[in-house]
């Protein structure tokens, strides 16, 4: 008995594609070919998307999987295995697409609810198999739809909760669902739509003004009143506010009054509202207040002045002469009163600077003008000009910086300078300003002077002028001798330090090298050399020497070294030779005398 296995087929009637609720049939087709003809015994297996869902043994070669009803769960890839007789074969897998969900069922938790509570609905799947995403709407007439959206991933129901908020009154709630297929998303039909009602615990309030909202004049007594009714009154709360402001509120009362004496301030948009638990309800009412009379205006006769000078203040009101006025000067620590009047005349000090306003009063409405700033200056007193460093001088190449400063004048003071005739810079400052000039040259030694003029007719004055020094720093120092090189024993020497360049007074110092520098000779002169004059050389005195030069500009310049040698003189050199001459003769007597000696014995 010899068989083979040709092919494993799986097919679907009546389609791959069929309608929620319709019978579906999966076949499992076995193609075999045998030697003889004899019976063979065939373990059929049918698997969904790789779990097993039928199992059958038939000696026939076709095995039927029968779905009565299909629904959307039965949507996936079909494939079979055959076994015979120690032989296993498979099929290919096929695409079942069961189109169309289960109609969702939907139900409330409660049929009646008030404002400020929750309604918790539940939607149903039956027959579905999850991951799900559900749906709910909540609908309100001539309003859109509020819908929130719910997924599940391993249960074919979901729960929510909406909230009744102010203006709900009839409500109606349905649900749908919605699967993830091959081809994208299918939804399925909404559900039965359940009704609820909502009762009020309180209307929404009502707002009225005396007089009206719409005839109201400035200095008029106007009031408001909020009210509502309630169904219980136990926690009912009114706020009556303005501009997120609140002005009054009331508890476990159904009215509220608010009364004050109208201003154009207060115009505007006034709220009342009703809260009640986790209820609120509002009602906006717009308020404008015409204008009793217009702000004051106050003039002043000039607003920049010199001290001891009349100032008139004056206030009036456009098409108005009725009023009580007041002319004010404004102060850090409140309103500083002049004088219960529209004018105001007064002879100034430099203490009368600062802002000034005039108020005016009518029916008990305080309006105030703006503000004028008036200035009241005293004259400048003569500048002094002088250099920050303290002495009136500079080296050249350096900055130099000056001061101008005046002692007396009302700021802002406007500084300038001058380097001769020429404007270098203006500064505005409170008493003092600073120039830097950074442009010295050897021939600037004077011509600098600063102006101070502020806003007192006066005018300018002028500083004394400053005379500047310029230091012109030591160049190049030299140090010679003579005799150069060689001095004998006993003899002078004269040393000559000199500069290139340099201003005088000029400190000169010699030095000799030793160990460490030891300074033998200082002089300060108004010269561009020195000479100092060394008595008497010794031979300790061999060595070498250098000389330094400073002056104002701080810096020392140290010439080269030179080298001088001390020798014997000539009378010193005759006299050793002398002695030595005088010791070789007495030695060869000695020597000759020992010889005829020893000769004769």
């Amino acid at each position: 008995q010899v068989f083979t296995f040709n092919d494993v087929e799986i097919r679907v009637q009546p389609s791959v594609k069929v309608k929620n609720g319709a019978p579906l049939s999966i076949i499992c087709h076995a193609d075999i070919s045998k030697n003889t003809d004899f019976q063979l015994k065939h373990n059929f297996t049918i698997f969904k998307d790789g779990k097993l869902v039928f199992m059958t043994v038939s000696d026939k070669e076709d095995a039927r999987y029968e779905i009565p009803v299909a629904k959307s769960a039965d949507t996936g890839d079909y494939e079979c295995t055959v076994q015979a007789d120690g032989k296993r074969s498979f099929s290919k897998s096929i695409y079942v697409w069961v189109v169309g969900m289960t109609k969702p069922i939907l139900t409330a938790d409660k049929k009646e609810v008030s404002e400020g509570e929750v309604v918790k609905l539940r939607c149903e799947l039956p027959e579905e198999v999850p991951p799900l995403e559900f749906f709910f709407r909540k609908i309100k007439t001539n309003s859109a739809p509020k819908e929130k959206r719910v997924p599940e991933q391993n249960q074919n129901f979901s729960e929510v909760e909406f909230p009744v908020e102010e203006g709900d009154n009839i409500l109606q709630f349905d649900c749908f669902g919605k699967r993830q297929v091959r081809s994208g998303w299918e939804s399925s039909q909404h559900s039965n739509s359940t009704l609820v009602t909502v009762k009020e615990p309180f209307i929404k309030p009502t707002l009225i003004t005396r007089p009206s909202s719409r005839n109201v004049t400035e200095g008029d007594q106007i009031e408001f009143e909020c009210s509502t009714e309630v169904a219980q009154m136990r926690g009912i709360e009114i706020i009556f506010q303005k501009n997120r402001t609140i002005l009054n509120s009331v508890r476990d009362e159904k009215s509220l009054k608010y009364s004050t004496v109208a201003t154009q301030e207060d115009s505007g948009e006034y709220l009342c509202k009703v809260e009640q638990g986790a209820v609120s309800k509002t009602t906006k009412l717009n308020v404008f207040v015409s204008e009793l009379f217009s702000k004051p205006k106050l003039s002043a006769s000039v607003t920049k002045l010199d001290e001891n000078k009349d100032l008139i203040l004056s206030c009036s009101i456009n098409s108005f002469r009725r009023a009580n006025f007041s002319i004010v000067r404004k102060s850090s620590t409140g309103d500083i009163l002049l004088k219960n009047s529209k004018s105001l005349t007064i002879k100034v000090n430099v203490n009368d600077t600062g802002s000034y306003t005039c108020k005016a009063e009518v029916k008990g409405i305080v309006k105030e003008s703006h503000r004028i700033r008036i200035n009241v200056y005293a004259p400048v007193s003569k500048p002094t000009l002088s250099v920050v460093s303290g002495s009136p001088e500079v080296v050249l190449g350096k900055p130099l910086q000056l001061i101008c400063h005046s002692a007396m004048g009302t700021p802002p003071i406007t500084f300038t300078f001058y380097k001769g005739d020429e404007i270098k810079k203006n500064v505005t400052n409170d008493t003092y300003a600073t120039f830097l000039d950074e442009d010295i040259g050897l021939n600037d030694n004077g011509g600098y002077k600063c102006d101070a003029r502020n806003n007192h007719s006066s005018g300018v004055k002028t500083s004394n002028i400053l005379n500047v020094t310029v230091i012109v720093p030591i160049r190049d120092a030299s140090l010679g001798s003579v005799p150069y090189g060689e001095v004998e024993v006993g003899s002078d020497t004269a040393f000559l330090c000199s500069v290139k360049e340099g201003s005088w007074p000029i400190d000169f110092k010699f030095f000799k090298k030793t160990d460490h520098e030891v300074l033998l000779h200082e002089v300060r002169e108004y010269s561009d050399r020195t000479i100092w004059h060394k008595k008497t050389m010794k031979r300790k005195d061999t060595g070498t020497y250098y000389c330094m030069a400073s002056n104002r500009a701080s810096m020392d310049v140290r010439s080269r070294p030179i080298t001088i040698s001390v020798i014997l003189a000539a009378w010193q050199k005759g006299v050793i030779a002398a002695f030595v001459l005088t010791a070789m003769a007495g030695a060869g007597a000695v020597a000759l005398w020992w010889f005829l000696r020893k000769k004769k014995k």
